[in-house]
Protein backbone atom coordinates (compact mmCIF):
# COMPACT_ATOMS: atom_id res chain seq x y z
CA UNK A 1 0.00 0.00 0.00
CA UNK A 2 1.30 3.44 -0.96
CA UNK A 3 1.50 5.95 1.89
CA UNK A 4 1.62 9.61 0.84
CA UNK A 5 2.27 12.35 3.36
CA UNK A 6 1.21 15.76 2.12
CA UNK A 7 1.59 19.39 3.12
CA UNK A 8 5.13 19.46 4.50
CA UNK A 9 6.86 22.83 4.44
CA UNK A 10 9.35 22.91 7.31
CA UNK A 11 12.96 21.81 6.73
CA UNK A 12 13.59 20.32 10.18
CA UNK A 13 10.27 18.49 10.32
CA UNK A 14 10.74 17.22 6.78
CA UNK A 15 14.17 15.83 7.54
CA UNK A 16 12.76 13.78 10.43
CA UNK A 17 9.73 12.63 8.45
CA UNK A 18 11.81 11.55 5.47
CA UNK A 19 13.59 8.95 7.62
CA UNK A 20 10.31 7.03 7.98
CA UNK A 21 9.35 4.20 5.59
CA UNK A 22 6.68 5.82 3.43
CA UNK A 23 6.46 6.26 -0.33
CA UNK A 24 5.41 9.69 -1.61
CA UNK A 25 5.86 13.17 -0.12
CA UNK A 26 3.54 15.98 -1.19
CA UNK A 27 4.61 19.61 -1.54
CA UNK A 28 1.87 22.21 -1.80
CA UNK A 29 2.39 24.91 -4.43
CA UNK A 30 -1.02 26.56 -3.96
CA UNK A 31 -0.27 29.97 -2.46
CA UNK A 32 -3.51 30.49 -0.48
CA UNK A 33 -2.86 27.28 1.46
CA UNK A 34 -1.31 27.50 4.96
CA UNK A 35 0.85 24.56 3.84
CA UNK A 36 2.24 26.40 0.83
CA UNK A 37 5.90 25.54 0.25
CA UNK A 38 7.61 28.92 0.09
CA UNK A 39 11.21 27.79 -0.32
CA UNK A 40 13.56 29.66 -2.64
CA UNK A 41 16.24 26.95 -2.38
CA UNK A 42 14.70 23.48 -2.73
CA UNK A 43 17.99 21.66 -2.16
CA UNK A 44 16.99 20.52 1.35
CA UNK A 45 13.98 18.56 0.12
CA UNK A 46 13.97 14.85 0.77
CA UNK A 47 15.05 12.42 -1.91
CA UNK A 48 14.03 9.26 -0.02
CA UNK A 49 10.46 9.44 -1.28
CA UNK A 50 8.89 10.26 -4.62
CA UNK A 51 8.14 13.98 -4.82
CA UNK A 52 4.58 15.02 -5.61
CA UNK A 53 3.78 18.64 -6.40
CA UNK A 54 0.25 19.73 -5.49
CA UNK A 55 -1.30 22.41 -7.74
CA UNK A 56 -4.66 24.15 -7.98
CA UNK A 57 -5.58 25.62 -11.38
CA UNK A 58 -1.96 26.49 -12.14
CA UNK A 59 -0.83 27.09 -15.72
CA UNK A 60 0.99 24.43 -17.68
CA UNK A 61 4.11 26.60 -17.78
CA UNK A 62 4.04 27.19 -14.03
CA UNK A 63 3.76 23.48 -13.36
CA UNK A 64 6.48 22.65 -15.86
CA UNK A 65 8.88 25.14 -14.28
CA UNK A 66 8.15 23.79 -10.80
CA UNK A 67 8.72 20.20 -11.95
CA UNK A 68 12.20 21.21 -13.08
CA UNK A 69 13.04 23.41 -10.09
CA UNK A 70 11.93 20.88 -7.47
CA UNK A 71 12.70 17.70 -9.41
CA UNK A 72 9.14 16.44 -9.02
CA UNK A 73 8.24 12.85 -9.87
CA UNK A 74 4.47 13.39 -10.04
CA UNK A 75 1.97 16.21 -9.96
CA UNK A 76 -1.37 16.27 -8.14
CA UNK A 77 -4.08 18.44 -9.65
CA UNK A 78 -6.53 19.57 -7.01
CA UNK A 79 -8.48 22.20 -8.93
CA UNK A 80 -10.82 22.38 -11.91
CA UNK A 81 -8.32 21.13 -14.48
CA UNK A 82 -10.13 19.68 -17.48
CA UNK A 83 -9.47 16.53 -19.48
CA UNK A 84 -7.40 18.30 -22.14
CA UNK A 85 -5.14 19.91 -19.54
CA UNK A 86 -4.60 16.58 -17.75
CA UNK A 87 -3.84 14.75 -20.97
CA UNK A 88 -1.30 17.35 -22.07
CA UNK A 89 0.45 17.29 -18.70
CA UNK A 90 0.40 13.48 -18.63
CA UNK A 91 2.74 13.53 -21.62
CA UNK A 92 5.32 15.18 -19.37
CA UNK A 93 4.87 13.54 -15.96
CA UNK A 94 2.60 11.17 -14.02
CA UNK A 95 -0.59 12.98 -13.03
CA UNK A 96 -2.73 12.37 -9.95
CA UNK A 97 -6.18 13.91 -10.48
CA UNK A 98 -8.17 14.78 -7.38
CA UNK A 99 -11.93 14.28 -7.27
CA UNK A 100 -14.03 15.68 -4.44
CA UNK A 101 -16.56 13.06 -3.41
CA UNK A 102 -20.04 13.35 -1.94
CA UNK A 103 -23.31 11.44 -2.30
CA UNK A 104 -24.05 13.17 -5.61
CA UNK A 105 -20.71 12.61 -7.32
CA UNK A 106 -20.98 11.41 -10.94
CA UNK A 107 -18.56 8.50 -11.08
CA UNK A 108 -19.00 8.17 -14.84
CA UNK A 109 -16.89 11.35 -15.14
CA UNK A 110 -13.83 9.32 -14.12
CA UNK A 111 -13.84 7.63 -17.52
CA UNK A 112 -12.78 10.91 -19.15
CA UNK A 113 -9.55 11.10 -17.14
CA UNK A 114 -7.98 7.73 -17.88
CA UNK A 115 -4.77 9.33 -19.19
CA UNK A 116 -4.01 10.24 -15.59
CA UNK A 117 -1.79 7.76 -13.76
CA UNK A 118 -3.82 7.87 -10.53
CA UNK A 119 -6.95 9.30 -8.99
CA UNK A 120 -7.17 10.71 -5.48
CA UNK A 121 -10.56 10.82 -3.78
CA UNK A 122 -11.02 13.61 -1.24
CA UNK A 123 -14.02 14.94 0.67
CA UNK A 124 -16.17 17.43 -1.23
CA UNK A 125 -16.04 21.01 -0.02
CA UNK A 126 -16.68 24.52 -1.30
CA UNK A 127 -12.95 25.28 -1.35
CA UNK A 128 -9.88 23.60 -2.81
CA UNK A 129 -8.29 22.87 0.55
CA UNK A 130 -8.73 19.78 2.65
CA UNK A 131 -11.62 19.58 5.08
CA UNK A 132 -10.08 17.27 7.66
CA UNK A 133 -13.23 15.18 7.30
CA UNK A 134 -13.75 11.80 5.68
CA UNK A 135 -16.30 10.99 3.01
CA UNK A 136 -18.28 7.75 2.90
CA UNK A 137 -15.83 5.21 1.44
CA UNK A 138 -18.66 2.76 0.84
CA UNK A 139 -19.67 4.93 -2.14
CA UNK A 140 -16.67 3.44 -3.98
CA UNK A 141 -17.27 -0.22 -3.23
CA UNK A 142 -19.44 -1.25 -6.17
CA UNK A 143 -18.09 1.31 -8.64
CA UNK A 144 -15.79 0.48 -11.53
CA UNK A 145 -12.85 2.85 -11.15
CA UNK A 146 -10.59 2.77 -14.23
CA UNK A 147 -7.34 3.90 -12.60
CA UNK A 148 -5.49 3.12 -9.34
CA UNK A 149 -6.66 5.48 -6.60
CA UNK A 150 -5.69 6.83 -3.21
CA UNK A 151 -8.03 7.69 -0.37
CA UNK A 152 -7.75 11.08 1.28
CA UNK A 153 -9.83 13.36 3.47
CA UNK A 154 -9.78 13.24 7.25
CA UNK A 155 -7.63 10.13 7.59
CA UNK A 156 -6.22 10.08 11.10
CA UNK A 157 -4.14 7.97 13.48
CA UNK A 158 -7.15 5.89 14.55
CA UNK A 159 -8.17 4.84 11.02
CA UNK A 160 -5.75 1.94 10.52
CA UNK A 161 -8.41 -0.78 10.95
CA UNK A 162 -10.82 1.08 8.67
CA UNK A 163 -8.14 1.31 5.97
CA UNK A 164 -7.23 -2.36 6.26
CA UNK A 165 -10.88 -3.36 6.02
CA UNK A 166 -11.51 -1.28 2.90
CA UNK A 167 -11.37 -3.31 -0.29
CA UNK A 168 -11.45 -2.36 -3.97
CA UNK A 169 -9.49 -3.83 -6.93
CA UNK A 170 -7.88 -0.46 -7.70
CA UNK A 171 -7.33 0.77 -4.15
CA UNK A 172 -3.68 1.79 -4.17
CA UNK A 173 -2.95 3.76 -1.02
CA UNK A 174 -3.75 6.61 1.37
CA UNK A 175 -2.88 10.29 1.59
CA UNK A 176 -2.52 11.71 5.11
CA UNK A 177 -2.24 15.35 6.11
CA UNK A 178 -4.04 17.60 8.58
CA UNK A 179 -5.01 15.07 11.24
CA UNK A 180 -1.32 14.31 11.79
CA UNK A 181 -0.30 17.94 12.27
CA UNK A 182 0.99 19.92 15.20
CA UNK A 183 0.35 23.03 13.09
CA UNK A 184 -0.16 23.58 9.35
CA UNK A 185 2.84 22.10 7.53
CA UNK A 186 4.34 20.55 10.69
CA UNK A 187 3.65 16.85 11.24
CA UNK A 188 3.61 14.93 14.54
CA UNK A 189 6.54 12.55 13.94
CA UNK A 190 5.47 10.06 16.59
CA UNK A 191 1.88 9.88 15.33
CA UNK A 192 3.02 9.42 11.73
CA UNK A 193 5.57 6.77 12.71
CA UNK A 194 3.02 4.79 14.72
CA UNK A 195 0.48 4.98 11.90
CA UNK A 196 2.97 3.76 9.30
CA UNK A 197 4.15 0.86 11.48
CA UNK A 198 0.56 -0.30 12.01
CA UNK A 199 -0.33 0.01 8.31
CA UNK A 200 2.67 -2.01 7.11
CA UNK A 201 2.43 -4.56 9.93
Amino acid sequence: MIIKICGLNDASNLKKISALPFDWVGYNFYQPSPRFLDIADPSFLTTNQKRVGVFVNASHNEIQDTIQDYKLNKVQLHGDEDVEFCEKLSQLIEVIKVFRINDNFDFSSLDDFTKCAYYLFDTASSSYGGTGKAFDWSLLKNITIPRPFLLSGGIGPDDVDKIKEFSHPNFYGVDINSRFELSPGIKDIEAVSTFISKIID
